[in-house]
């Protein structure tokens, strides 16, 4: 498997665990998925959109745009129905990125500023795994809460290969 069909692996995994994971969260009422039960970022729902967020601002990073400063716990969509179609959308943006990312991109350092103002410049090969893994973190996250919020040992699996198969040519 070559480097970049590794990544390209990476996001459709990253995109086939968040169908899972937001099919399981649409089961619970949204009083339930919003409800501060101590988490990291208070709920389901927080959680769901920090996920989004850091998504956001790791692939602008990666395009080279600048990504707007926030907190790290905004919420950027109150209703479930338009976080998950956001995530939707991030997450065919980043198989497409991952499908085409150039030689130019893995070679050059990415510049970015993060949300305390500091200044750092890190190289592809760094950052893309702590993309990914952060995605994995925070949907485990969401799973632990899942099992809280009562669907114990329905949550759905999320484990990368029994998620994805190999794709075509990698």
């Amino acid at each position: 498997m070559t480097e970049s069909g590794l990544w390209r692996q990476y996001a459709r995994y990253n995109t086939l665990a968040n169908e899972r994971l937001y099919d399981a969260c649409a089961g619970l009422d949204a009083a339930t998925r919003e409800r501060d039960i101590g988490a990291f970022f208070g709920s389901l729902h927080g959680t769901l959109n920090h996920l989004l967020l850091g998504d956001r601002i790791w692939m602008a990073r990666f395009a080279g745009e600048t990504a707007p400063s926030t907190n790290l716990d905004a919420i950027l969509f109150d209703a479930f129905d338009a976080l998950r179609a956001a995530r939707t959308v991030m997450d065919a943006r980043i198989e497409a990125f991952f499908a085409t990312a150039s030689a130019d991109f893995w070679n050059r350092p990415v510049r970015y500023i993060n949300n305390e103002g500091r200044v750092f410049e890190d190289q592809p090969l760094l950052l893309v795994p702590h993309f990914f893994n952060h995605q994995t973190h925070h949907r485990g996250q969401a799973h632990a809460l899942l099992s809280q919020l009562g669907l114990g040992k329905r949550t759905p699996v999320l484990d990368l290969h029994r998620v994805i198969k190999p794709l075509p040519g990698i």
